[in-house]
């Protein structure tokens, strides 16, 4: 049996080593359009490579996926980010999970994953042939024949794996649509938020843990750390919530209001008393020297004077009208976002070839037989986290089963 799979990618890889586990005698060929494989896995996480993401249970892991959770949820029991990890370290990569879940090799190197995955395809026999960019599928001879861009080639396989991973423009998707597959528009997701002209640019380089974002006129909310940039907001808060929100912001065309909690808590009262009591236990101190919510000491000053109020002022100066004006800043802050910005490390892309046109027991093409899809090519994308690389681990490691 001759397996081709199309993107020398994470899923692509997974998928070969599987199709090797369940076939030993089968000839596997990895077709990547570029110079090198695993490109993506060399820069993701940062250089260090989020391989999952420890979360408990499976209910836990299909809430980070915006598209396609619930539909993984089979899938992932077939394949968790638990077996991923077992996966790895049984092949001699030693992990570690952080505090916030996410999972890395203890080098804190992608080069660790890449050398595993290349060692192991490399042990079972796949054929990697780079440089070949896939335009085509026929059916020819009753084989699969896979046509190479600006070349008559032509390679005939029994089975073919699309693993070719995102992309940012429905043209790139034009060929599996021609075979009759269902596409989800591709738009960006995990980006940083461009915030022009307004002063809080001017703090760059604070990090606020815990913050509650919104995305004013929607039902979007994310929580968790914000970072704020030269030029407007980033950090996991902000991605998680240009993830869950992707198709929605790009239909505002990214020009919206977005309400950030600075202070993590969503009732007004609660944050009112807190000042309160500050002034009750600070009543002398100037405002710039009693912080409230331990708020890093540049942004608390910045606030201040959003709220109109001095540095110098005295707790015990601050009046009803004042208290009222501090928290409103402290829990809705309202700040014009005009354009995104591309997160660097980790590109993913919302869309691809419909869930809809895929059996998701085996991952085959539910209108092209012997066709099977894994990885980011599926409208499936998630939080950062590990949790998109889990979702190539998984639909790689079924779609290699061949079923």
């Amino acid at each position: 049996m001759d397996v081709g799979i199309i993107g020398g990618g994470a899923a692509g890889f997974f998928a070969a080593i599987s199709v090797k586990k369940n076939y030993p005698s089968a000839r596997v060929t990895i077709l990547e359009k570029s110079k090198k494989v695993l490109a993506k896995v060399k820069i993701s996480g940062g250089g260090r490579c989020n391989v999952t993401n420890g979360c408990k249970n499976i209910s836990d892991l299909i809430k980070a996926y915006p598209r396609g959770g619930r539909s993984l949820k089979k899938a992932f029991h077939t394949f968790s980010n638990k077996d991923a990890m077992e996966w790895f370290e049984n092949k001699g990569v030693e992990l570690v999970t952080q505090s916030d879940g996410c999972v890395f090799p203890q080098s804190q190197s992608s080069q660790t994953i890449i050398d595993c995955l290349t060692s192991q395809a490399k042990r079972l026999g796949v054929v990697i042939i780079t440089g070949k960019s896939v335009n085509s599928i026929t059916l020819k001879n009753e084989k699969l024949a896979i046509g190479i861009s600006n070349s008559d080639e032509l390679y005939p396989f029994n089975k073919v794996i699309v693993t070719t991973g995102g992309s940012p423009k429905r043209e790139g998707l034009q060929w599996l649509e021609l075979l009759g597959h269902k596409i989800a528009d591709p738009v960006p997701s995990l980006f940083s938020f461009n915030i022009p002209n307004q002063h809080v640019t001017q703090l760059m380089g604070i990090v606020v843990d815990n913050v509650i974002l919104g995305i004013q006129g929607t039902k979007f909310k994310s929580n968790g750390t914000l970072l704020i940039t030269h030029w407007g907001m980033s950090g996991p808060a902000i991605l998680k919530i240009s993830s869950y929100a992707a198709r929605e912001l790009n239909e505002m065309r990214y020009s919206f209001k977005l309400q950030v909690n600075w202070v993590n808590q969503q009732n007004s009262e609660l944050v009112s008393n807190q000042l309160l009591e500050q002034i009750k236990q600070n009543p002398k101190k100037h405002l710039v020297n009693a912080r409230v919510y331990n708020l890093p000491e540049r942004l608390w000053e910045y606030l201040l004077a959003k709220a109109d109020l001095p540095l110098n002022k005295k707790w015990e100066e601050l009046g009803k009208k004042a208290i009222n004006k501090l928290v409103e800043i402290l829990t809705n802050d309202i700040y014009q976002v005009k354009g995104k910005a591309t997160h660097k490390e980790e590109f993913v892309t919302c869309g691809g070839v419909s869930l809809e046109s895929i059996d998701l027991n085996t991952m085959q093409s539910k209108v092209y037989k012997n066709l099977y899809f894994a990885g980011e090519v599926l409208d499936i994308d998630a939080i950062t986290g590990g949790f998109n690389l889990q979702a190539a681990w998984t639909t790689g490691y079924i779609a290699g089963q061949l079923k």
